[in-house]
């Protein structure tokens, strides 16, 4: 567990440092940027150590992995963000294990989450997953798509969009990826000019592991780290 411990700490820290670089370089402070660890394929005993070494928020693709983890680390004073699709069906039982759900992807999974939310009476918050690639296999709103549901949102009394996810494309490489994040930032700039009173746009996450530090050039608030921290650990 020794070896565990010290190798996910020296990964954090390489993480970390790389993430005040990149904010440096982009005239920004390093705490203007969360750092989302992703556990997807990390089982509860991996994640510890990173919850140790100070690691608190994070991120799970998959309803049931997040189930199962959320209830096997309850003990620890972690935070949850779901960042995978959420079909509705698991939508209850998910709503009362998240800080946030980054991956709302669809009307009417913000509708389904809002009358989830309705019974304990909280106000979800809400990233909008955005397809600014295209690709038909991923999931997500087309980018014209986002303007019109956020003229709806203030009929929800139980959701608060906070702002907008999204990946870069499949093997496009780095400066593809860059493209997808300027993307994204520049939609939202444009969505700004018009928002509905009560809808924030603060949040970007974006971002993974091989192309973190390219997001927090074009603007992410939130990037979304595994392999990176697991790194001769799996």
């Amino acid at each position: 567990m020794a070896d565990l411990q010290s190798q996910i700490a020296a990964n954090l820290a390489d993480v970390q440092g790389r993430i005040a670089e990149a904010a440096a370089r982009s005239g920004r402070r390093p705490d203007e940027v969360r750092l989302v660890a992703v556990t997807k394929y990390v089982e509860p005993e991996t994640i510890r150590p990173l919850v140790a070494a100070g690691c608190r928020l994070l991120g799970e693709n998959r309803p049931q992995h997040l189930w199962h983890k959320a209830e096997a680390l309850a003990d620890l004073p972690v935070t949850w963000h779901l960042i995978g699709h959420l079909q509705r069906n698991k939508v209850r039982r998910t709503v009362p294990l998240v800080a946030m759900i980054e991956s709302a992807d669809s009307p009417r999974l913000v509708a389904a989450v809002d009358e989830a939310a309705a019974e304990p009476d909280r106000r979800v918050p809400l990233l909008l997953e955005v397809n600014v690639s295209g690709e038909e296999a991923k999931h997500g709103f087309e980018p014209d798509a986002v303007g019109p549901l956020l003229d709806e949102l203030p009929g929800y009394r139980h959701v608060e969009v906070r702002g907008l996810m999204c990946m870069a494309r499949w093997g496009g490489g780095p400066d593809a990826a860059r493209r997808d994040f300027a993307a994204l930032r520049e939609l939202r700039e444009q969505l700004r000019a018009d928002c509905p009173e009560g809808v924030a746009l603060d949040e970007l996450s974006m971002g993974m592991s091989g192309d973190f530090e390219a997001a927090i050039e074009e603007g992410a608030t939130l990037v979304r780290i595994g392999s990176a921290l697991y790194h001769g650990v799996l």
